[in-house]
């Protein structure tokens, strides 16, 4: 009779399942990303969101996601990695079926602050049992191949699902689109994935703690701003809040003996640089997201389905170029790829200044292009340039610091621009008949304000990358790529020993 206990099945589960088990999570965290931008204008009429509040329904979970997404992935290595897949989906479910039926701002950011915990804490226990499942070679790059298509691919799903969703159902559903999903996910994932060993270890409470509330502050900080005023006691009180408690993140991560963030990770120019590049880049991409999506549904009429499919393009190009990038990356070096391609993007949104509530969809259109193509080119090195010189102990740290550094960069980069774009729209020049001509026009105007600082952003991060990332070709690439061998074979011997056990 064959035994029943979970751990056995999973040892005989079929690769495909696994692969599926593990790229359904990838997916769905990824998705709910963007899922809810082109549900926000909905959300905002629904639930009675100010402009400046609702940029807090992208970065609740923005938040949440990237400052305990390393406390998830210790959580994973003490507490065993399936196990910690299967409650971070299970959180995610919850939060997500709660969240649908908000009557509230309040109630809403509650649930997408729990789907960011949920996620932080699966994400990366997915990506783990995936190495660890896969044999290196060609199964496990084939297995790399489709979890990087979904993570990319997940954008253009989630914008285009969102679109269907809000036009033809209803804004709930973006959220509630993810409960059948999940719960079908977390049977799937108790039959197919190995459970791993536990290790003995501490938690950093501290500074994950710390480092998430110093965030979230600075955030409510430019928030409280972009409609007080700097000199509002609470946003001040934030700026002060968050300036004591990320001084004591730094402390923490100094005097403990197992950190969350290993600050001997910074030391090396090159892979500082690159973590630097990418906060600011995803800052101007999030906030391009943001104001463009609104613009295209307030001002110039398009249905959420339309407004989804116009961000088509962007995503295409953004697929299409990272794999050329991947391929010329030994052969013209890191820093070529990262500044050429971060240079077109910073045309493609310079573009976006333009932008008028008269402008056509080829205005649109050819910024979306610019943009995608550049971040194509430029993604795959910056992700390679923030691993370089990792040591084995400090792989998986430097990994998670890449994707804390998209989160943490998304969440206050839109808190700035959100802060720009208010003060340009409250100094803009009343034009247009009507109060609704005004206030579009007044709407516009702060945009291509937040799309000039965003174009800045990008603009210094082309002078960083250029100046402060050395030129590395093949050697180095060659290095780089038997350093993360060198991890993933660890991974591989850790799959191993469980099956053994």
């Amino acid at each position: 009779m064959p035994s029943t206990n979970p751990t056995t099945r999973s040892r005989t589960a079929s690769p495909a399942l696994v692969l599926i088990a593990i790229l359904t999570t990838q997916l769905m965290i990824v998705l709910d990303a963007t899922i809810v931008n082109v549900a926000l204008p909905d959300i905002q009429r629904a639930l009675g969101f100010t402009p400046t509040g609702l940029s807090w329904v992208l970065n609740a979970y923005t938040l949440a996601f990237g400052g305990l997404l390393l406390l998830g992935a210790r959580a994973g290595d003490l507490l065993g990695r399936r196990r910690m897949l299967l409650v971070g989906v299970g959180l995610f479910v919850l939060a997500s079926f709660v969240g649908g039926f908000a009557q509230s701002p309040g109630q809403l950011l509650t649930a997408r602050t729990v789907q960011g915990i949920g996620a932080a804490l699966a994400a990366p226990s997915g990506l783990a049992l995936l190495i660890g499942r896969f044999p290196e070679g060609r199964e496990r790059a084939r297995a790399l191949g489709y979890f990087s298509a979904v993570s990319v691919g997940g954008a253009a799903v989630g914008l285009i699902a969102g679109g269907i969703l809000t036009e033809y159902v209803s804004w709930r559903w973006v959220l509630f689109v993810n409960v059948p999903i999940g719960i079908a996910l977390i049977f799937v994932a108790r039959m197919a994935l190995t459970e791993t060993p536990r290790h003995p270890g501490r938690f950093d409470i501290a500074g994950a703690a710390t480092a998430t509330v110093g965030m979230t502050s600075l955030v409510y900080g430019f928030v409280r701003a972009a409609t007080e005023g700097w000199s509002d006691t609470e946003a001040v009180t934030a700026f002060v809040t968050a300036t004591v408690l990320l001084a004591a993140f730094i402390a923490i991560e100094l005097r403990v003996s197992a950190p969350i963030t290993p600050l001997r990770l910074f030391a090396d120019r090159t892979r500082a640089s690159a973590l630097a590049g990418r906060v600011l880049l995803v800052a101007a991409m999030f906030g391009m997201f943001f104001y463009l999506t609104q613009i295209l549904q307030d001002v110039y009429g398009y249905t959420p389905l339309v407004t989804g499919l116009a961000f088509l393009p962007l995503t295409v190009m953004l697929f299409v170029m990272s794999r050329i990038s991947a391929g010329l990356m030994e052969r013209v070096g890191m820093r070529t790829l990262m500044v050429g391609g971060l240079t077109i993007s910073t045309v493609g949104i310079l573009l976006l200044t333009r932008l008028t509530v008269d402008s056509s969809y080829v205005a649109v259109l050819v910024p979306l292009l610019l943009f995608g193509t550049g971040n194509g080119l430029a993604f795959v090195p910056l992700t390679a340039a923030g691993l370089v010189g990792v040591e084995p102990r400090d792989a998986g740290a430097a990994s998670g610091l890449v994707n804390v550094a998209q989160q943490v960069g998304g969440s206050v980069g839109l808190a700035v621009l959100v802060t720009v774009g208010a003060a340009g729209a409250r100094h803009a020049h009343p034009t247009g008949s009507t109060p609704a001509e005004v206030a579009q026009h007044a709407f516009v105007a702060g945009a291509d304000r937040a799309f000039l600082v965003s174009a800045l952003l990008l603009a210094a991060t082309v002078v960083l990358l250029a100046v402060a990332t050395p030129s590395l070709r093949q050697e180095r690439v060659r290095r780089l790529a038997r350093a993360i061998d060198e991890e993933l074979e660890a991974e591989l011997e850790l799959a191993e020993a469980v099956t053994v056990d």
